[in-house]
């Protein structure tokens, strides 16, 4: 691996940090030789697809420049489509160096370029603090607008330790002075901590995971495998199968998730219901607050009359033509579940969830409080929505 050296200096673009008092190379992420990463450009953007590439090996000094050069020169002739990323990049490396890695993964978000770990390699320590770096797009609003794109096919490896001083290196302080040297191994240590939490801010990333990581044993490694830790990190799992348990048990991880595991619902607490069950119960309910929807003419005079509720075809139209109104009714696209038991600011609430049998990611929810109906408070990633059908604590990647 290489001697880490990290400049006083801020770094640009990617990060706008400042550490001080980092003196010498010292921080290093894991055992790898001294050669430095591998770039290796796999595809070239076509119109509208953006470049693959792939990089492999140890991350030394001098990586994260010929990172910026080959994205700059992308970036300056490349045309993708709107909100898709200027380039993937697929990782395999032991790590490295911690401050490269760190700039790499800074890069990735400045760039709009997306991560993946395929399902054969190993992403670890330097290599997983820059995958998370992963981004599709930015918003209007800079930086702090980021589009996550950091995907990680079932059977990779990602994992995370704590960084660690390296003893051997030549400017390590001597033991002649064990002193001096625990006052600069610490003075090391406490910057690097704090870029590392600097980075995670700026990725916005929960700092709980980046206090978890800082206080393991530098040979143990956290690898991402619960389905609370994709969320967390904002990791997309390809290739992730359907659940081995019943549609009913799905829908209650859906309205669990969806609720933010606050007092979660029991599998007791899950009730069936047909498609045509679920919309004459939605109707009823809609019909008994009526006061609270901002809807009306023809549709108010259809809620008001009762013996709409007898008419099938009535049925379908009227839910149809509430939702196109903006009342916030799931879509009905299979089996449906009523789950109860939540409470939010002293009321009871239910959640409805409609589960399509054939498609792990296309589900609706509905929450339904006192007055009105509502879409859920936390929504599953858009590209990976099937992670709301496991539980918070299934192992959905086993680790090695």
């Amino acid at each position: 691996m290489a001697i880490l050296r990290f400049s006083r200096e801020g770094y640009g673009v990617m990060g706008r940090f400042i550490v001080g008092g980092l003196s010498a190379a010292l921080l290093w992420l894991c055992a790898a030789t001294a050669e430095a990463a591998d770039i290796d450009v796999k595809a070239s953007s076509g119109p509208g697809q953006s470049t693959l590439i792939r990089l492999s090996g140890p991350f030394r000094q001098g990586d994260a420049e010929a990172m910026r050069q080959l994205f700059a020169r992308l970036k300056a002739r490349s045309k993708v489509s709107p909100n898709a990323p200027l380039a993937t990049v697929e990782l395999s490396s032991l790590g490295g160096d911690l401050i490269e890695g760190l700039k790499i993964g800074y890069l990735f978000r400045d760039y709009d370029v997306a991560t993946v770990v395929r399902k054969k390699d190993v992403c670890l320590s330097a290599c997983a603090l820059a995958f998370l770096g992963g981004t599709a797009a930015h918003g209007s609003g800079g930086p702090s607008e980021r589009t996550p794109r950091q995907t990680l096919e079932i059977g990779a490896k990602l994992g995370f330790h704590a960084f660690y001083l390296n003893p051997n290196s030549a400017q390590a302080p001597t033991a002649g002075d064990p002193v001096q040297g625990r006052r600069q191994g610490f003075t090391e240590a406490r910057a690097a901590t704090s870029a590392v939490m600097l980075y995670a801010a700026d990725l916005g990333i929960d700092p709980r995971f980046v206090a978890a990581m800082m206080t393991r044993l530098q040979e143990e490694f956290a690898y991402i495998n619960t389905t609370e830790e994709f969320l967390t990190l904002k990791v997309c799992p390809l290739g992730l199968a359907r659940p081995p348990i019943s549609p009913a048990e799905q829908a209650l991880n859906i309205c669990n998730h969806s609720t933010g595991w606050i007092d979660p619902a029991s599998p007791a607490q899950v009730r069936a219901m047909t498609a045509r069950q679920a919309k004459r119960y939605m109707l009823e309910n809609i019909q008994q607050n009526m006061s609270s929807l901002r809807v009306n003419g023809a549709l108010s005079d259809q809620l008001a009359s009762y013996p709409v509720m007898r008419d099938e075809r009535a049925i379908d139209r009227l839910y149809a033509d509430l939702r196109a109104a903006g009342v916030r009714l799931p879509a009905i696209v299979g089996p449906v579940f009523e789950v109860s038991g939540y409470r939010s600011g002293g009321e009871d609430m239910q959640c409805f969830v409609s589960l399509s049998l054939d498609d792990p990611n296309q589900y609706a929810v509905a929450i339904r409080r006192p007055s009105k109906w509502s879409h859920p408070n936390w929504s599953a990633p858009r590209d990976c929505r099937g992670l709301y059908l496991h539980d918070r604590d299934a192992v959905i990647n086993p680790r090695p």
